[in-house]
């Protein structure tokens, strides 16, 4: 009987513990170690949020396996609290330390799988690593401290959780979801993103619905700005903290800070190693997640991976989720035993809930599009989550991004109360599977009046897609509508209802309202020998306007991208950046500045 396969794993969650149980199924003889760096070997890390905010009761349920079950089960030897200090490629060795009781032993391997995740950033910051209250959230360990420091928080305020201020620095799934679980709590929360927007996942118009609604439940969102220092906040509770930002504006004392400034591949010790890691340290590998050295495989947030959502095989990305790491340690299981499985890349589909809201996309972003100079066009479709007439729809804002040409799918992003991550697993399977715009407006998809449309949005947003594709409406970006009104050449006909526009307010001013039913009849009120920006509530009626005008001998014609749905929320979230920075700069009653 030849000798049993020495396997090593370097981490444990999705990826290696993924990779650890296909092994053994693989080969019942096999020598497994898996070495994971924390207490906890395989953690549902995605649900730790929602046991912060109370809606996960039972701790013990984020526990997927432990170390005594994997061995019970599997028969594989899971050492917790153990740190790899070295990896000698040459030898076929690792050395590793017990961080509880100091001592180190080094272990052989035949393969090395690295699954070695990532690590939450911490910038350089003044008082990060002094001030008390200040978190990350990695494990289970972090998310029992952050409970725990939360609750005795809102014990000490005499139960009352409102005089408890939460910071949360950094806008992306885990920054969201930590703001939605807060406020769960009761507790006041400020967020604060460097970047421009929230949610950098998807496009600025997208993340402005969102923004909207946080604002509207009382979360003070702060754009375009970052933390600067950490301060002693002066007053009669020492583990307060007050938060200064880069552009000199100081946040309200709080207690508690939730750092979800994004994350770090954790592979100080790979790239010791000498095996090869990017600038950025994300280890590289192949198609089969081979690394540059043989026998030694990665998987899981420590990878570089290709991006098959853009042309070209050298387009490659990190994207930190646990779906893609899962099927990676799968994968790597078989190429080991020889099976020889291709890793496709990931296509980056996300979701997150935040309240009533849901917010998921595949793919890239239009800002992706346009800093690699590829040719796109974006459509946006508001239709209804199901059949207008069964009660209880609500309005889906869906963009889809894709190759005018060829009609290649670059992504898709939806926001909306329900239906949402539906339809973008969808665009993420159509994706996969090589489909185009028009493929979608033909796709064959379930429906029944609760459940959704005959014309479900993905079949809408392919069928607006298709109608760029063969020139039969040119549209305007909303970015330029107020350029566009500026001109003199230009006229821009609003079809919606005066009623709808006395209720929702005006697109801009200036525009010509004609509804749609009218239009027809009122013909002659449309200026001939100027270009026309023509746009409704959503864009279905102002494409059929479009159509009217073109065939009626109007030569330029517009349709209005995203329409008023679209444009009203940008505006919106324009006006109060423009009011804010009046207030930020107005003199006070003593002529001081604030």
């Amino acid at each position: 009987m030849p000798a049993a396969k020495k396997i090593v794993i370097i981490g444990g969650v999705a990826g290696g513990a993924s990779a650890a149980a296909r092994c053994r199924r693989l080969d019942e003889f096999a020598e497994i170690l898996l070495l994971q760096s924390g207490p906890d070997v395989s953690f549902a890390s995605c649900g730790m949020p929602y046991y912060i905010g109370g809606e996960i009761k039972d701790r013990a349920k984020l526990a997927v396996q432990t170390p005594a079950s994997l061995r019970a089960r599997l028969a594989i030897d899971v050492r917790v609290n153990v740190r790899v200090d070295a990896i000698d490629t040459a030898a076929k060795t690792v050395s590793a330390r017990d961080e509880r009781t100091g001592d180190t032993f080094d272990a052989s391997y035949d393969d090395l799988v690295i699954a070695v995740g990532a690590a939450p950033f911490k910038p350089p910051v003044p008082g990060i690593d002094t001030r008390p209250g200040l978190f990350a959230l990695r494990n289970l360990d972090d998310m029992d401290a952050i409970t725990a420091w939360m609750l005795a928080r809102i014990a000490a305020a005499g139960g009352d959780a409102s005089a408890v201020h939460a910071v949360v620095a950094g806008a992306g799934f885990v920054g969201l979801e930590m703001v939605e679980q807060l406020m769960r709590r009761g507790l006041r929360v400020t967020l604060v993103e460097m970047l421009p927007q929230i949610l950098a996942p998807i496009d600025e118009e997208m993340a402005a619905i969102l923004q909207a609604d946080l604002e509207k439940r009382g979360v003070r969102v702060i754009t375009g700005d970052a933390i600067a220092e950490f301060r002693v906040a002066p007053g009669a509770d020492p583990d307060a903290t007050d938060v200064v930002l880069k552009s000199g504006l100081q946040l309200p004392a709080a207690q508690l800070t939730i750092l979800g400034l994004g994350v770090r591949p954790d592979t100080a010790v790979v790239q010791a190693a000498g095996i090869a890691c990017t600038p950025r340290g994300h280890v590289i590998v192949d198609d089969q997640l081979r690394t540059s050295v043989p026998g030694v495989w990665a998987v899981g947030d420590a990878i570089e991976v290709r991006n098959p959502a853009l042309p070209g095989a050298d387009e490659r990305w990190a994207v930190p989720l646990a779906g893609p790491a899962n099927r990676q340690g799968r994968m790597v299981a078989d190429n080991i035993y020889g099976k020889a499985r291709a890793y496709k890349g990931t296509w980056g589909a996300s979701v997150v809930r935040c309240f009533d809201l849901t917010v998921a996309c595949v793919g890239v972003t239009e800002k992706t599009l346009r800093a690699r100079g590829l040719p796109y066009a974006a459509v946006h479709v508001h239709p209804g989550s199901h059949a207008g007439y069964y009660p209880g729809a609500a309005f889906i804002n869906f963009k889809l991004l894709f190759d005018p040409a060829r009609g290649r799918v670059y992504g898709a992003q939806s926001v909306g109360a329900d239906g949402v991550e539906k339809r973008i697993d969808v665009i993420a399977t159509a994706m996969q599977g090589g489909l185009t715009v028009e493929d979608l407006a033909e796709l064959e998809l379930c429906y029944a009046p609760p459940v959704g449309s005959a014309k479900d949005p993905v079949n809408l947003a392919g069928m607006a897609a298709q109608n760029v594709m063969d020139g039969l409406v040119t549209q305007l970006d909303w970015r330029d509508l107020a350029a566009a009104a500026a001109d003199a050449d230009t006229a821009v006909i609003d079809v919606r209802g005066a009623g709808e526009i006395a209720a929702a307010g005006a697109l801009t001013e200036g525009a010509i309202n004609i509804p749609l039913d009218d239009l027809r009849a009122r013909i002659g009120e449309v200026p001939r020998g100027k270009r026309l920006v023509v746009s409704c509530a959503s864009g279905q009626r102002a494409y059929y306007a479009c159509r009217v005008l073109a065939q009626r001998g109007f030569a330029r014609v517009d349709n209005l991208g995203g329409a008023y749905k679209t444009y009203a929320v940008m505006a919106a979230r324009e006006r109060a950046a423009a009011a804010a920075a009046a207030a930020a700069t107005a003199p006070t009653a003593n002529g001081d500045h604030k």
